[in-house]
């Protein structure tokens, strides 16, 4: 029985990047030699057992084979003679194939060291296409490493479109895509993710909304960039940059999916873009089992992104009307998670990275406002129902046109 470190810990380690999971694989043991020693077994698909004292996970040494399309269409030998570079040859590139054993000799079959030092994520084999979820994890490990350097190998490019081609990606399951393209959005290059797809030709197959943005024209005035799609890409690397949650990040890439079916006649104007993305986002959110905190922000950004960049042009009754419908009194979290994704759209636009955004703050002074509004008088006078609402409304449009009168005397 053997024990080693593997994947990720060593890669991590040999770039100098903090270790935070540590993977153990074991050779030379059946599962009941596992359970003599101590070990608790937690796997289904195969076996990992938790170790009786640490509780990290130790996998037996393994081989797999492909027999039915899909994530799950694999079969599986922990037989105790499969050795550590047997077991390292499933993986998926050549820097997460690296192992340590007990005496820190490192195990490099497959050049793992040299791809690290090369920054190329390459692919082992061509056993590589007989797991779709790989491609989106290639990119997602892209968009992890660019900063550092690292691109995709051109034999690993030629792979992935071929998968693409041959419609091995057509077997994802949604809650896997979502689970890797979540992950991928809080990398600290969120846009590398989907331009890497891109590159590789599958980005109109698995994210057809997102790809169709491409080509599709904006008014240079205000979107130098000219290119919805670069343009998205540009805010949702904006979002990185400003730290923006994983909700708000997938809010800046859903909220302009409207774009791509703006008709031809009015273009590069998008106007009405807005709620021609909402159903984008729908469809998008219910294919993707996107969960439901992503997908209420993302609709909420879609439809009024355009309402927070014209703040102050707003009429009263627009403004309450508008904080009545994204919930304000009740989520104001998720209100400022709006304002920041679209403080990221418009940073995320060629010559505008660091654009004021006053609008942000004075929606946010008149939400302090509004939340704050004291109705004891109101509830005293005894109304119910309907009256007491009109009464309620009344008050916060009050409160409203006070303000803007005071940042505009001249609005009347």
């Amino acid at each position: 029985m053997k024990f080693y470190r593997v994947g990720g810990c060593i890669r991590d380690q040999l770039l100098d990047l903090p270790v935070i999971d540590i993977d153990w694989v074991v050779t030379g043991a059946t599962q009941d030699e596992m359970y003599a020693a101590g070990y608790k077994p937690v796997g289904k698909d195969f076996p990992v057992f938790l170790h009786p004292e640490t509780k990290a996970e130790y996998a037996l040494a393994r081989n797999e084979r492909k027999t039915a399309p899909g994530y799950h269409g694999f079969e599986f030998d922990t037989d105790p003679g499969i050795t550590i570079e047997q077991d390292l040859m499933r993986r998926d590139l050549t820097i997460n194939a690296i192992a340590e054993d007990e005496n820190g000799q490192l195990i490099d079959p497959y050049g793992g060291q040299l791809d690290i030092q090369n920054k190329l994520l390459r692919h082992i084999s061509p056993a590589f296409s007989e797991d779709p979820v790989r491609v989106l994890r290639v990119a997602r490990f892209a968009a992890r490493f660019h900063r550092l350097g690292f691109r995709l190998a051109a034999e690993t490019i030629e792979l992935i479109r071929d998968m693409g081609a041959s419609g091995e990606l057509d077997s994802l399951v949604a809650e896997r895509v979502w689970s890797e393209m979540s992950r991928a959005i809080s990398e600290p290059d969120p846009a590398v993710f989907f331009q890497t797809l891109r590159e590789c030709d599958v980005l109109s197959t698995l994210f057809p909304e997102i790809a169709a943005l491409y080509g599709v024209p904006q008014t240079a005035l205000f979107h130098p960039e000219v290119d919805t799609g670069v343009h998205v890409m540009m805010a949702l690397q904006k979002s990185a940059e400003l730290s923006l949650d994983n909700e708000a990040r997938f809010a800046v890439l859903m909220h302009d999916l409207g774009k791509a079916k703006t008709p031809p006649n009015i273009l590069p104007g998008h106007h009405g873009h807005e709620q021609r993305g909402v159903k984008l986002v729908k469809s998008f959110c219910k294919r993707w089992r996107v969960p439901k905190a992503h997908t209420e922000l993302a609709l909420i950004a879609t439809e009024y992104h355009t309402h927070v960049h014209r703040a102050f042009e707003l009429k009263a009754s627009t403004l309450l009307d508008f904080f009545t419908r994204v919930d304000l009194f009740r989520k104001p979290q998720r209100f400022e998670k709006l304002l920041l994704a679209c403080l990221a759209d418009v940073r995320g636009r060629l010559n505008f990275e660091n654009e004021d955004y006053p609008q942000a703050d004075y929606l946010r002074r008149l939400g302090a406002i509004l939340c704050q509004a004291d109705f004891s008088e109101i509830k005293d006078q005894g109304l119910q129902g309907k009256a007491l609402g009109e009464a309620i409304r009344g008050h916060r449009l009050a409160l409203i046109k006070r303000e803007k009168a005071l940042l505009d005397p001249q609005a009347g």
